[in-house]
């Protein structure tokens, strides 16, 4: 069992910040690879960012290219999600999932384990 906690979410005007966290406790932090998915309403959720279980590869959305960047820790057991020039399109819940055993995942269906999301809100 691995449980995931997000943390750091919150209400950002257009250009600005926010620092995603997710704590993970249980099964060995440093077998999973980890990804971050987002959902907004209506919609399916997305694939955001994925980090290898030793944070050497890391692959993102093209929709978050170059403004958001995903680390881990894993002494720790943690991993992060820097978002930078939020846009009001980035307005979701956001998700860290781990992956037992395997480093890479774009599908959310490939991943084990799910936090309970955290809400990002972007203002105009």
């Amino acid at each position: 069992q691995v449980q995931l906690v997000e943390s750091g979410g919150g209400l950002v005007q257009a250009g600005g910040s926010l620092r995603l966290s997710c704590a993970a406790s249980g099964r060995t932090f440093s077998n999973n690879g980890m990804g971050w998915f987002r959902q907004a309403p209506g919609k399916e959720r997305e694939f955001v960012a994925r980090i290898s279980r030793r944070g050497g590869s890391t692959y993102y959305a093209d929709s978050v290219k170059g403004r958001f960047t995903i680390s881990r820790d894993n002494a720790k057991s943690t991993v992060y999600l820097q978002m930078n020039s939020l846009k009001p399109e980035d307005t979701a819940v956001y998700y860290c999932a781990a992956r037992i055993g395997y480093d890479f995942g774009t599908n959310w269906r490939d991943y084990n384990y799910w936090g309970q999301g955290t809400q990002v809100t972007v203002s105009t």
